[in-house]
C-alpha cells in the first residue's frame, strides 16, 4: 500500500487493541460476529465508505487472528496493521497509528473496532465538518444516563472547551448530558503534535485521546456533529452484542422491505451478504445466512433456515426447511421439513417430479422428469427414471403376544428389585 497516497476523504485509524474482558470470552471481542461478520469489519467498512486511504488498524490482543480476519474480509494489504503491545490508552494507540501513516498530511478519521452501529451518513457529516472548518470535528450525543462517558464541556457562548472523562469529572460536570463519542476527524499535522504532548497524569494512568479536544480549542478550534446515541454505543459484553445485532438486522430488513415482503419483520434474521430480489416473500422466524440469494417472486416459508443457498425465481420453500449450500431452481417447490445438505453427494430432482410426504432421498440420487415417488415415508436409494412411479413400502409384520411379554418383564423387575 502506498501510504503517502491521499484517500478521497483522508485516512482512517481504527483502534482495536483491547481484549474486551467483559465479554468473558477466549476470543477477542472485535472478532465476535455480527450478522456473520467480525465486529471490527464494520469500522473498516465505514472507512471504505469514506474512500479513506490508508486505513490503519491498531491491534494488540490476538493480533494474528484479528489481522487474518481483516485480510480474509478485505484482501491482503487493504488494512495496514500496527501493534500496540502495551495498553496505555487511546492517545497512545493513535500515536502508534500515526506512525503507520508515513508522510500522510491530509485529514485523519479515528474509529473504534467495537462501535459497529455508526452509519455512513453520520461519518460523512463529520468529515465534511472538518473539511469546511479546518478544525477538529467530534461526534457528540445526548444520553439520558451519561454515567461512564466523557462529558463535553462548553463555555457560556456554547463553544467546546474540553472533554472530561467520567472518573475525572467534578459533580457539576457529571450532570452534563452531552457525551463524547470518541470519534474524531482532524488534520494529521494537528494530531501528531497533540498526541505527542499527551500526559498520563489522570486517574487511569493512561494517555487519553480526549485531551486533544482542549488543545484544539486553543489552536485550530473544535466543531461538533450530533449523532444518535444508538450509533455511537460500543459493544462491551454479550448482551450489548445481541442488542447491536438486532439493530443491524432491523436496518437490513427495512432496506429489503422497499421491494420485498417480510410477514413479521421483527422475527427474522438476515445476514449482511444476503441478496433478496424484488417481490420475494419472507415468512415468520426465517433465518437467512451467508451469501444466500432469494430470487424474484420466491417465497420462503415460516421457520426455514437457509445458508449460502440460491433460491430461483418463483421458487417456494415451504415451512421448516433447513437448506445449506444448495441451489433451488426457478419455480421449484421444496418442503415442508426438507433438509438439503451440501457437498458432492447430490440429490437432483428434475422438472415436474413429485415427491410424497416424509420421503427420504439418500444421496447421491436423481429423480427424473415427471417421475413420482408416491408412497408416504418412502426411502429412495437409487435413481428414479423419467416418468416412472417409485414405490418403497415395507410390509407390516405383527408379533402376537408382545404386550403380555412386556408386562411380564416389568413385573419381574419389580419383584427382583
Amino acid at each position: 500500500m502506498n501510504r503517502s497516497r491521499k484517500g478521497t476523504n483522508g485516512a482512517c485509524l481504527i483502534l482495536a487493541a483491547g481484549k474486551g474482558t467483559r465479554m468473558n470470552s477466549a476470543k477477542n471481542k472485535v472478532l465476535h460476529p455480527l450478522l456473520g461478520v467480525p465486529m471490527v469489519a464494520y469500522a473498516v467498512e465505514r472507512g471504505r465508505d469514506l474512500g479513506a486511504s490508508p486505513i490503519v488498524a491498531v491491534l494488540g490482543h490476538q493480533i494474528d487472528e484479528v489481522a487474518k480476519a481483516l485480510e480474509l474480509r478485505f484482501g491482503p494489504g487493504f488494512v495496514t496493521v500496527v501493534e500496540q503491545k502495551e495498553q496505555k490508552g487511546t492517545g497512545h494507540a493513535v500515536r502508534l497509528a500515526l506512525g503507520g501513516l508515513g508522510g500522510f498530511d491530509g485529514l485523519v478519521t479515528i474509529l473504534y473496532g467495537d462501535v459497529p452501529l455508526l452509519q455512513r451518513e453520520t461519518l460523512a457529516a463529520l468529515v465534511a465538518a472538518a473539511k469546511k472548518s479546518g478544525s477538529l470535528a467530534i461526534l457528540t450525543s445526548v444520553a439520558a444516563d451519561p454515567t461512564g462517558y466523557g462529558r463535553v464541556v462548553r463555555d457560556d457562548a456554547g463553544a467546546i472547551r474540553s472533554v472530561v472523562e467520567h472518573k475525572d469529572a467534578t459533580p457539576a460536570e457529571r450532570r452534563i448530558a452531552e457525551i463524547n463519542a470518541g470519534i474524531y476527524t482532524a488534520p494529521a499535522a494537528f494530531l501528531r503534535k497533540a498526541v505527542a504532548k499527551l500526559s498520563a497524569r489522570n486517574s487511569q494512568g493512561e494517555y487519553y485521546l480526549t485531551d486533544i479536544v482542549a488543545r484544539a480549542a486553543k489552536t485550530i478550534g473544535v466543531v461538533s456533529v450530533d449523532a444518535p446515541l444508538a450509533e455511537t454505543l460500543g459493544v462491551n459484553d454479550r448482551e450489548q452484542l445481541v442488542a447491536a445485532e438486532r439493530i443491524l438486522v432491523g436496518r437490513l430488513v427495512k432496506k429489503h422491505m422497499e421491494y420485498a415482503t417480510f410477514r413479521t419483520p421483527d422475527r427474522v434474521f438476515v445476514e449482511a451478504q444476503v441478496t433478496i430480489e424484488p417481490d420475494a416473500e419472507i415468512g415468520r422466524d426465517v433465518v437467512l445466512r451467508g451469501r444466500t440469494t432469494i430470487g424474484a417472486f420466491a417465497r420462503i416459508g415460516d421457520g426455514s433456515i437457509l445458508t449460502d443457498t440460491v433460491v430461483g425465481k418463483g421458487a417456494e420453500v415451504l415451512p421448516y426447511c433447513v437448506i445449506t449450500e444448495s441451489t433451488i431452481g426457478e419455480g421449484a417447490k421444496v418442503g415442508p421439513f426438507a433438509h438439503l445438505r451440501p457437498e458432492k453427494r447430490q440429490t437432483i430432482i428434475e422438472d415436474g417430479a413429485f415427491i410424497g410426504s416424509d420421503t427420504r432421498l439418500v444421496a447421491p440420487v436423481r429423480v427424473g422428469k415427471r417421475a413420482v415417488v408416491a408412497a408416504a415415508g418412502a426411502t429412495v436409494t437409487e435413481d428414479v427414471r423419467e416418468g416412472a412411479l417409485a414405490i418403497s413400502r415395507i410390509p407390516c409384520k405383527q408379533v402376537d403376544g408382545h404386550a403380555d411379554r412386556l408386562a411380564e418383564g416389568h413385573a419381574h423387575k419389580k419383584t427382583s428389585g
